[in-house]
């Protein structure tokens, strides 16, 4: 069996509830963006733009993962599209075409629009994704409508993939959405081929991606995108074990995007393995931290207990023994009694080098700044109960 991208697309889908979201990944494909005689379109883009700027108003935060650049370029130089496919040829024309999408959202959107390029090399690498992470919060912060797709004229394997689904999802664990929005020119997902048999049945929820339900999921059924049914599965099985849940729904549809506006989905929700605060506090609760920790006053210390606040240098009294930007470390209190864990955003010698000092006084002790908290909120989990002192560490 399988579930493929198609237009035709069906009224009659149930409303169900859209989960509840403070921010959210809106992913959208090239099959809604390009016009039919080449370049792009804002025919279904409009409508998906007037959902992130409703949702903007009502203090929701919306990072947008789009395709089309391809074939925006392929539009430019129609006369040379047939001359070629290889990577090369394609890595050119999404370079041509990054400026006239972007150009695309800007024109639908009120506010201003950021590009963001990224790799797969960015998001493994820890420096790298930690300032993705910086700058792409930074935005949202600014009431930026972050524009992200994948650096198609640099990249090698994710070109070859041309993969911005499970980009969206790896997206999404990035700024710690809570919802993945994947738009495309299908409705759901089938249980069978819908252009293929008559007889397909849409699947509106799915508790669990089983092995028969990604077993049902195809590739794409356009020239045009290069994602399919089955790139959505692997991006919400991703996103699923971020705590993520992901929704499917067709972009083609105008009433169906409006819907969305008012917390109600006509498509597919995926549910996520866990909540996402959930499977994130699992990950800083039991990972396995570097060799040293941060301590902190007890001020500091009280404040952290509290919950939802993050670490500023102002409470920290040092760092024992060497972790690097990015590294999961130990926050202790004066008796060394080990009271939260969390990404820090510093190295150990800047963290030494911070201790005491006001936010605002990072760049000029360090001569750079990656932010005014040693620990954000959303990297660091309070202990509960405090864990047993922590052992002896040389500096």
């Amino acid at each position: 069996m399988a579930a493929s991208d198609t237009s035709n697309t069906h009224t009659d889908l149930p409303e169900q509830e859209l989960p509840a979201w403070r921010r959210a990944v809106l992913k959208v494909g090239s099959n809604l963006l390009a016009a039919d005689g080449g370049g792009l379109t804002p025919r279904y883009a409009e409508a998906l733009a007037a959902f992130i700027a409703a949702s903007q108003a009502d203090g929701r935060e919306v990072v947008l993962v789009s395709s089309g650049a391809v074939a925006a370029g392929r539009a430019l130089l129609r006369q040379h599209a047939s001359k070629g496919d290889g990577l090369a040829a394609r890595q050119a024309l999404a370079a041509l075409g990054q400026a006239p999408m972007i150009a695309l959202w800007q024109s639908l959107s009120a506010r201003p629009v950021a590009q963001v390029l990224l790799t797969h090399d960015d998001l493994r690498n820890r420096r790298r994704y930690l300032n993705a992470r910086a700058t792409l919060r930074e935005l949202l912060q600014l009431g930026v409508l972050p524009v992200i797709n994948e650096n198609d004229t640099v990249s090698v394997d994710e070109l070859k993939l041309g993969d911005n689904d499970n980009l969206a999802a790896i997206v999404a664990a990035l700024v710690d959405a809570d919802l993945l929005l994947i738009a495309s020119d299908v409705d759901a997902l089938y249980n069978a081929d819908p252009r293929r048999d008559p007889m397909a049945k849409p699947i509106t929820h799915v508790a669990t991606l089983t092995a028969e339900i990604l077993a049902m999921a195809g590739d794409s059924g356009s020239n045009v995108g290069t994602g399919g049914m089955r790139t959505k599965m692997q991006a919400a099985t991703k996103a699923g074990a971020a705590g993520i849940p992901t929704v499917l729904f067709s972009g083609r549809n105008v009433a169906t995007v409006q819907a969305l506006q008012h917390g109600r989905l006509r498509g597919t929700l995926i549910a996520a393995a866990s909540s996402r605060m959930h499977a994130r506090k699992y990950w800083l609760r039991h990972a396995p931290t570097a060799a040293g920790h941060i301590r902190v006053d007890a001020g500091a210390a009280r404040a952290l207990a509290g919950g939802r606040v993050s670490l500023l240098p102002g409470g920290v009294l040092g760092a024992d023994g060497e972790f690097h930007r990015g590294d999961l470390v130990e926050v202790v209190d004066a008796a060394d009694v080990v009271i939260a864990r969390g990404l820090s955003q510093y190295g150990a010698t800047e963290v030494r080098r911070l201790a005491g000092r006001h936010s605002r006084e990072i760049d000029a002790v360090l001569g750079y700044s990656y932010g005014e908290e040693v620990v954000h909120r959303d990297d660091l989990i309070t202990i509960d109960a405090p864990l047993a002192p922590v052992r002896e560490i040389s500096a």
